[in-house]
């Protein structure tokens, strides 16, 4: 299962209400890259794909594709605001080696291919 904090809630729904495009929910992802070998991937989408696992965060869905969600699954997103910049915040129990910028990770099954973070 993975979990938004109320701050991450209010953020995506900010996101939600301020897009021009009809959004259904938010799209977690991981993918190749980053300098740990697998990065975090964010997106607002329409609908959930036809094997997606949907999960109700109150007022945002969060839909997660079947590769991806057993390197999320009991990962908690938060949303922080402060002094030093804005931005998610993930905690992922499956990340046995995360770099500084927070958003690239390795799991202990799959490393992915390490690349420079952005």
């Amino acid at each position: 299962m993975i979990t938004l904090t109320e701050s991450a809630v209010k953020a995506v729904g900010r996101f939600i209400s301020s897009s021009d495009k009809p959004t259904g929910g938010l799209r977690i992802e991981v993918t190749d890259g980053g300098c740990s070998g697998l990065s975090y991937g964010l997106r607002l989408e329409e609908k959930e794909g036809q094997d997606d696992t949907v999960i109700d965060c109150g007022e945002v869905k969060v839909f997660v594709d079947p590769l991806s969600l057993p390197k999320l699954d009991g990962m908690s997103i938060d949303f922080v605001d402060s002094l030093d910049g804005s931005g998610f915040k993930f905690t992922n129990p499956n990340a046995v080696k995360s770099c500084a910028c927070g958003s690239s990770f390795t799991t202990g099954d799959a490393g992915g291919t390490p690349k420079t973070c952005s």
